[in-house]
């Protein structure tokens, strides 16, 4: 199939993007370290050593620098800097300075989350975020943070606030559809609003910072004669986290799937569809689709992709994935909408929330040595990067 070339602006942020929990490895002060070592767990396996990232963040770095991607999204662990309740390590501090540091001494852009799922255990025994002073908390720990932030612009506070009120706090990742989850649990919504207007606060104290969080857009689509009923379940699902972020600094889109409504709430993937490692739909569409909506819900806030990706073991399919969906990006661009950056999920096959077996990596991870393999597809979307010009191999 002949398919267009498109060109980007010179200026455009192209990068791909991880999470501490899955890919640094023995997190013990977290509350998924301690679901994944219960003896009544319910996941396939635990994360273990993980990448062991924690030690080799200078070898994905440098996956970033020889891939030809020019910005890399990662998270601060908040179990690791504040292990117990008010005591902050300082030595985790400089740790987390200094990835910053080795990112900007290889002129890569470092996009800072503040907290990518994970919580630490104390912060979770206490309730988490359905306590009281849940912001004031998330809060207290962002000022610990703000010193080591320098030299970095583009900071996210909290990663997908809609699946963490989804999962109702309890840290189950974001490998599942909305549709697979209970309705969100209001208490957790609230409270994940302040801490995200508790932090920005704090962040707008350097002026140099630009701030917002990150939203799992599920690309809701209407049924036939369902359009009402679509808009109610997306409503506590996703709109009213993107309606929070009106007048942040920008906002991250992180689309992977649609999700069909009809009368009595979603409907199940039709059959025939080609379906993703994880269960999901192939429907790169979905990019382009969650990019206008939140364009038009926040007010037009500018947006960065934060995460965008596919878990497949055929990195073919990877490539034409992102290829369409940068293709629908681009056509949304076209129409005025700012989207100032692109951050692929993810740059490692990682720890997916339970099991490795879904594998969204530009690169592979050898399980014994550690080794970091880059895919064709990490060449590609280099490539992309390098010239600004997406084209299909």
């Amino acid at each position: 199939m002949q398919r267009s070339t498109y060109s980007f602006p010179q200026d455009f942020l192209w990068g791909a993007a991880t999470a501490a929990h899955q890919v640094e490895g023995n997190n013990v002060s977290s509350d998924w370290w301690e679901r994944e070592h219960r003896d009544d767990t319910d996941l396939a396996e635990p994360s273990g050593d993980a990448l062991d990232s924690y030690n080799r963040y200078e070898d994905d770095i440098d996956l970033i620098v020889k891939g030809g991607l020019g910005a890399y999204r990662f998270s601060l662990e908040w179990a690791r800097i504040e292990p117990e309740e008010g005591f902050f390590s300082k030595a985790q501090l400089l740790h987390y300075r200094r990835m910053i540091e080795v990112c900007l001494e290889r002129d890569v852009v470092p996009v800072v989350t503040l907290n990518h799922m994970t919580l630490p255990r104390w912060f979770a025994h206490r309730g988490g975020w359905r306590s009281e002073d849940s912001a004031d908390l998330f809060g207290r720990y962002v000022a610990r943070v703000l010193p080591i932030l320098d030299g970095v612009t583009w900071v996210c506070t909290i990663n997908e606030p809609n699946m963490v009120a989804l999962t109702r706090g309890g840290s189950q990742g974001s490998n599942m559809a909305a549709s697979q989850l209970p309705s969100p649990d209001p208490v957790i919504s609230e409270s994940l609003i302040r801490a995200h207007d508790r932090a920005r606060e704090i962040l707008a104290e350097v002026d140099a910072i630009r701030s917002g969080w990150t939203i799992a857009c599920q690309d809701f689509q209407a049924a036939p004669g369902c359009t009402r009923q679509m808009e109610e379940y997306r409503y506590p699902r996703e709109d009213i986290f993107t309606e929070a972020a009106k007048g942040d600094d920008f906002v991250g889109v992180q689309a992977y799937l649609r999700t069909i409504i009809g009368p009595e709430g979603p409907l199940p993937v039709v059959d025939g569809a080609e379906r993703t490692l994880t269960g999901w739909e192939y429907y790169p569409q979905s990019l382009e689709h969650a990019v206008r909506h939140t364009w038009e819900v926040t007010g037009h806030v500018p947006i960065v992709v934060t995460e965008n990706g596919i878990a497949t073991g055929d990195d073919s399919r990877r490539i034409d994935y992102t290829y369409d969906a940068l293709a629908g990006l681009h056509t949304a661009m076209d129409d005025g909408i700012d989207v100032q950056g692109y951050l692929h999920w993810s740059l490692l096959d990682n720890y997916e929330w339970g099991s490795f077996r879904p594998t969204f990596g530009l690169a592979s991870c050898d399980p014994d040595t550690f080794k970091r393999v880059p895919k064709p597809s990490m060449k590609w979307l280099g490539r992309v990067a390098q010239t600004g010009v997406l084209s299909h191999p």
